[in-house]
């Protein structure tokens, strides 16, 4: 038996790769990317100091976060040092560059998302937040 209308789940992919790129070309736009914007904004506002914690709260594999680590240290946005404490553990920190490039892309992040919300009142984000939560979690349960 075939569903009337578009399945939710489409709806929602399509609506989120939308989203995704529009972001994306948001954070392009002032050098950034989606990574790095994860990255920075966790390493300013997080309690994430160690490469593995970082890892953890951006949602990558370490071996993903070491690669984009090494662009951004390239590039002069972080360093990354071993603690005195437990040499196995890598501090990571931002760098005043860094800073520079986290003010300019949380700039696009406020732009982009007062476009994304144009027309939207206050009650109706809210609803969005809470029917985005519940269906992860109907998804979660299973």
């Amino acid at each position: 038996m075939r569903p009337e209308g578009t399945p939710t789940g489409l709806k929602l992919a399509r609506t989120s790769k939308i989203v995704g790129q529009a972001f994306n070309s948001a954070l392009a736009e002032v050098g950034g990317s989606l990574p790095t914007w994860l990255i920075l904004s966790s390493l300013k506002w997080g309690q994430w100091q160690s490469q593995h914690e970082l890892a953890r709260a951006v949602g990558v594999e370490g071996p993903t976060l070491t690669r984009h680590l090494d662009g951004l240290e390239e590039a002069g946005l972080v360093t990354r040092a071993r603690t005195t404490a437990d040499r196995r553990t890598i501090r990571v920190e931002l760098t005043e560059k860094g800073n520079t490039a986290h003010e300019r892309m949380l700039a696009a992040v406020i732009a982009f998302t007062k476009q994304l919300q144009a027309g939207l009142s206050k009650q109706e984000l809210t609803q969005l937040d809470d029917l985005l939560s519940r269906l992860a979690a109907n998804v979660e349960r299973r």
